[in-house]
């Protein structure tokens, strides 16, 4: 069914202003996010560019039959490739960086590959972005980058550390860079919910724990949530959502009811429960009604009071945490319903 869902930000006539004329480059443009990005952009706002930068031809081939436009442009590469990621940054205002390897096994077993697009690749658009003149760069990241116990969480990891100091790099009137993190995405090719989906074929799901809980967000949130960031943003903060949770065995009735589950336990690099503001880091964190700020502990780029006199922004108590197993918010069978339904519709 083809809609015109509600932009739900209060930001609305700023990014108005903020997209016009503007050139925008999404790195991994062809992913569940950067297609959803994409429309909405396109759906609301008037670019002078979008640029789906990304290393896959027949996505980007695919994407082409249904997203395309005057001031929509097309760029093959891959974020490893310093070089190419200057040409293609050249005369670009805003930068979305969602490109990454992330799935969790095919990162341990193969540790390099991670590294490469993960830690330099993003080394490799910060570099192109400050030297091409970037305005702004909202960089993607996880929760697994938080206390990380996978080599995907510690890649995104030490990105998110590249992003934040970049802004030292930049200097006090250069590109400014900020990272936005959040959980498990409703909609996405990597989430579990398609996967039961397809498993109640079976009449068995597998679950690796049954006390394992989750964040979750749609496409569209996420994309919502970047928007508002792109506003918020003076550089070098991280940005975390207020999320429902549910519990693994929860969602697995919510999908299945009908289905038995069979126990399989934990795999490789894979958490019980997912943190996304750590102890350590909330020392440093404002909340905000809707979300959080992980500001940076050391910066050069601009006066520190001006982060902590954001409006309605208190400070996190000592020894505060926020995790998928201690979160005051928890997702129904309704609610959870009602998101499968948007992520559905998101790929329409």
């Amino acid at each position: 069914m083809n809609h015109t869902p509600r932009l739900e930000t209060k930001h609305f006539p700023q990014l108005i202003d903020l997209f016009h004329n503007k050139s925008v480059l999404i790195t991994g443009g062809t992913g569940s996010f950067g297609k959803k990005f994409t429309e909405t952009i396109l759906r609301h706002f008037t670019p002078k560019r979008l640029i789906i930068f990304s290393r896959d031809e027949l996505k980007q081939f695919e994407m082409q039959q249904t997203i395309r436009g005057e001031n929509v442009r097309y760029f093959i590469g891959d974020v490893r490739d310093r070089d190419r990621l200057i040409r293609a940054f050249r005369g670009v205002d805003l930068v979305i960086h969602a490109a990454a390897l992330k799935q969790v096994p095919a990162a341990e077993y193969n540790p390099f590959e991670a590294i490469k697009t993960n830690i330099i690749g993003a080394a490799n658009v910060i570099d192109a972005a400050i030297d091409c003149g970037v305005s702004q760069v909202v960089a993607l990241s996880t929760d697994k980058a938080a206390n990380p116990i996978n080599l995907y969480g510690a890649t995104k990891l030490c990105s998110d550390k590249l992003f934040i100091a970049a802004n030292n790099y930049a200097g006090g009137g250069g590109t400014r860079f900020s990272v936005v993190r959040y959980g498990n995405v409703v909609g996405s090719r990597g989430s579990v919910i398609p996967f039961f989906e397809k498993m109640r074929q079976s009449g068995i799901l597998p679950i690796t724990d049954p006390r394992m809980t989750r964040f979750w967000i749609t496409l569209q949130q996420g994309v919502e949530l970047v928007l508002n960031v792109l506003i918020w943003m003076q550089g070098g903060e991280i940005y975390v959502p207020k999320l429902p949770s549910m519990n693994i065995m929860d969602l697995a009735k919510a999908i299945a009811p009908e289905c038995q589950t069979t126990i399989t336990g934990i795999r490789p690099g894979e958490k019980l429960h997912e943190v996304m503001i750590p102890e350590d880091d909330a020392r440093d964190t404002l909340e905000f009604d809707d979300h959080f700020a992980i500001l940076p502990p050391h910066q050069e780029w601009t006066d520190p009071a001006r982060y902590r006199q954001r409006a309605g922004g208190t400070p996190c108590p000592e020894g505060f945490s926020y995790s998928s197993h201690t979160n005051t918010q928890w997702l129904s069978v309704a609610d959870l319903h009602a998101m499968i339904a948007g992520g559905m519709d998101d790929h329409a």
